[in-house]
């Protein structure tokens, strides 16, 4: 099977550029499952009903978040109504809505999609997300998984790719919107980036006027990150899965223009 991965989406701006791109490109490389990054999906970031709605409605099947899943109040119900949208798994349980989880029925094989969090220079109060995925993967009966580790450091999320390997099918990683050209298949099958990168204006500071965040560098003053217009670009990847074994057999690192 064919699984794309998109990098975080931006504002409506990304979100009308992904709408379209998405559905020629799922075309083009007989794509079968399409997972999103979709927490700043919303004009001044985090992820409302109606963005979420526009992705899916755009040819997305899953969308996973990070740090910013719980910016918008008016969010929380469909978190834990929506079974496609998935916060990372290590927020606490007890406090926090949504689930970090979903699986995708294909017919012949179910998908397991899990979302986690990285804790270097990320929230605090979060539960070691390697102790997380070992929670969730205990007696797993799925071949297929697929990680969003939404992590701001190379170090924790190339960690966690070693971890994994022999254990789920492909690890993509998200949150610094800037695309990495490390794309590989480690020893026992798991595809890897450790950006995938972002969907939206290309000529920006992830996704943000670049005068705007000069201004707060020079300053040290609290700004209003008001998104670039312009030319945007979409940052994904394409892992090809086999789906006896649950190993990645090549991926492709993509931009569009």
């Amino acid at each position: 099977m064919r699984v794309l991965c998109i990098g975080d989406v931006v504002g409506k701006i990304g979100c009308e550029f992904l709408r379209g791109k998405l559905p020629s490109l799922k075309k083009v490389k007989g794509i079968d499952l399409v997972i999103c990054n979709g927490e700043n999906s919303a004009d001044g970031n985090g992820i409302t009903p109606s963005s979420a709605d526009y992705l899916f409605h755009s040819g997305v099947n899953v969308i996973t978040l990070g740090n910013h899943s719980f910016r918008r109040r008016e969010v929380y119900s469909l978190l834990d109504d929506e079974p496609y949208i998935i916060r990372p798994a290590n927020f606490p349980d007890s406090t926090t809505p949504g689930k970090g989880l979903c699986t995708v029925d294909m017919g012949r094989f179910q998908v397991k999609v899990i979302n986690l969090m990285g804790t270097m220079y990320m929230e605090n109060g979060l539960d070691s997300p390697f102790d997380k995925i070992d929670v969730l993967l205990k007696d797993n009966e799925d071949k297929i998984v697929i990680v969003d580790f939404h992590c701001e450091t190379t170090s924790e999320k190339l960690a966690m790719a070693h971890y994994l390997n022999g254990r789920v099918s492909a690890l993509f990683g998200t949150h610094t919107h800037v695309q990495t050209s490390d794309e590989q298949i480690f020893s026992k099958g798991l595809g890897y980036i450790t950006d995938v990168g972002m969907t939206g204006p290309a000529d920006s500071i992830l996704g943000v006027k670049p005068e705007i965040v000069i201004e707060k560098f020079k300053t040290r003053m609290p700004v209003r990150f008001d998104l670039q217009n312009g030319d945007c670009k979409m940052e994904c990847i394409v892992f090809d899965i086999d789906e006896k074994t649950g190993q990645t057999t090549s991926c492709e690192r993509l931009r569009i223009m």
